[in-house]
This record gives C-alpha cells, structure tokens and sequence, in this order.
C-alpha cells in the first residue's frame, strides 16, 4: 500500500502514522479496517488506521500516542451503539479489549472490554446478585458504564464500586459519585480524553437457581423483540423523564405507559406514525417504534435520514426534541440529525 507525504491508504494521516502505532508491543494494528465490522448495524466505511489492544499498557501507549501525533481519533468499544458514517472515520480508531474478570467475595473486579453478557453469566454462576436483568444487552462493559446501561428498573450505577481511567496522562481511580451518573448519562460523556479501563463491581449474594431464572425470563422477552441476528442498536431513543415534560404533553400520556417516572420514547413515536417506516434496507419494526434495523445492505445515509425524520414528527406533533442514545461517528465532528 502507498504511503505518500500524508496519506494511508485513502485515509489523510501523517506519514508515520501507522508505523508509530504499528510498534507498539501487544497491539493489532489494520489499514482502512472496515468499521461496518465492528459495530452492530453492520453499516460504517473504512477507519483510516484500526488500532487494537487487550493488554492496559499497550493500549495506554496507543492513546499517549495519537496526542503526541494529534490526529484525529475515536476510541470504541463494542460498537453497539455507533452510527459510523458511509466515508468511514478519517483518522484513527481505538479499541480496547481486554476482558479479564477476577472475584474477590461480592466483587467483581472486570475489565471494559469484557462481554457485558458474560459478566452477567459469570456472576450469575457465582450467585452474585445484581446484574441478571441485563441479560441479552450487547456490548462490552466499557459502554454499559459510559451510558449508564440498564434495563427492568435497575442500572449498572448501582453496583459500580470504582472506575479505573486512562485521563490521557496516566490511570485515575474514580467513585461511584465522581462517575455523576445519571439515567443513560456519566461523567464519561463530557470527558472525552477518559478511557475506561476497567471497574470494580460490588454484588449482593442470592441463590444461583433464582437468578438464572429471572435472566431466561428476560432473555426470551428481549430474544423476541431484539433477534440476535438483527442488525440494531437495541433502543435508538433515549425514553423521557415524566418531570422534564410539558403539562400539556403529559396530559395526553396515558398513566399505564408511565413506569417508574419515565415514558417510554416508543410511545411518542408510535403517535407518530414511526412504526414500519422503511428507507432503503433501514426498517423501524412494525411491533416496536424505538427499534430500527438493517434489514440488508442499509447504509448510514439512509440510517440517519429515518432518525431525522421520526424525530422531526415528534417534534412537530409533542413540540419537543428526542434524544438518541447512539453515537454517531464520522459525520465532520457534528451530530448528523
């Protein structure tokens, strides 16, 4: 491959670019990498460097470096909640994997590229309780932290003990309350230079048998709604606080659709008329309207274009903004929709 005076590939780097990353120990390092095989749509061009680590230090010299080299870069992690652009990501891509779970009575201590799934089943098997409603939510750890991941009333907030992060010049330890979570929300999301490495999660003990029984409960109901083989990031909206809504909308929301002080977005949407909306190969569920998935060779042009437009019907008919919980990359820096 051609490596001109500032050029990969087709990708627009300093020369010696991907001869820095490529050296450094313990790293896989990939020329425009396809990112559409990196995230759960299936849909995203090429990064112009893919940079791969599992070892802490490996992966820590390869974020010291893109600073020192100051291109552009993005660090991912499972890719199950990224919208990448059909141009790809003119720059660098960072990954982090290593996934080592260690036990220490009722903790866990893991690494962020662990599997959620299989922290979920390790600590189910060691009859620690907690994490056994997130079963069937894909991704890695890292990402279940950054957004605060939950499901059936329970977020992973709560057994967060400590995060252990790269801020760009060496690893901090922070608390449970230094990690401001909120709902879908931390402290992670305005700290772009973080890198989660990995965290200490703290667990009640319950019998094995009842947990495992609540997880098969769950796994059938999200198995049905969300097919492993389906092409999606699971919710693509954000569901609403009843509290920030206006009067006059929550007096059109009917009182069975409130749970736990929120609105399902599904329920905007659906008033909408979002269900079953098509563009090309991307498809909003007929049965589900926060769900939408690739149901072939969609491209993220078409993604965005059906994210813009359920949004822009529910803001025209409720008169306020949804906001998704995916994140978009590749798009000149700038939020697509």
């Amino acid at each position: 491959m051609y490596r001109g005076n500032s050029i990969i590939g087709t990708m627009y780097l300093p020369s010696a670019a991907f001869e820095h990353m490529a050296a450094i120990p313990g790293a896989r390092v990939v020329e425009n990498a396809m990112l559409s095989n990196y995230t759960r749509f299936s849909i995203g061009g090429p990064a112009a460097v893919f940079f791969d680590a599992d070892d802490e230090e490996a992966f820590a010299a390869g974020l010291t470096a893109v600073a020192e080299l100051e291109v552009p870069h993005i660090v991912i992690g499972g890719g199950t909640n990224l919208v990448v652009s059909d141009a790809g990501f003119k720059g660098i891509v960072l990954r982090y994997t290593g996934a080592a779970i260690k036990q220490e009575k009722l903790l866990l201590g893991v690494g962020s590229g662990a599997v959620l799934q299989d922290v979920v089943d390790r600590s189910i098997g060691l009859g620690l309780k907690g994490l056994e409603t997130m079963t069937g939510i894909p991704g890695f750890l890292g990402g279940a932290i950054y957004g605060n991941a939950g499901a059936y009333g329970h977020s992973i907030q709560e057994l967060v003990r400590k995060v252990r992060v790269f801020d760009g010049t060496g690893v901090i330890e922070l608390s449970n309350e230094e990690c401001q979570f909120r709902y879908r929300e931390s402290v992670f999301k305005s700290r772009k230079r973080w890198v989660i490495l990995s965290a200490d999660l703290e667990f009640s003990e319950h019998e094995k048998e009842e947990l495992a029984k609540t997880a098969r409960e769950i796994r059938s109901i999200r198995d049905a709604k969300y097919p492993l083989s389906m092409k999606c990031a699971g919710s693509i909206f954000k569901n609403l606080l009843l509290i920030d809504l206006p009067a006059s909308v929550v007096a059109e929301i009917p009182r069975s659709v409130i749970r736990e002080g929120k609105v399902p977005s599904a329920w905007f949407l659906e008033q909408a008329g979002a269900k079953g909306l098509r563009r090309g190969d991307i498809q909003i569920a007929d049965y589900h309207a926060n769900l939408i998935y690739n149901d072939g060779a969609g491209t993220a042009v078409d993604l965005v274009a059906v994210i813009g437009e359920v949004k822009s019907r529910v803001r025209e008919r409720f008169g306020f903004e949804l906001e998704e919980e995916v994140q978009y990359v590749g798009f000149n820096g700038s939020t697509p929709v």
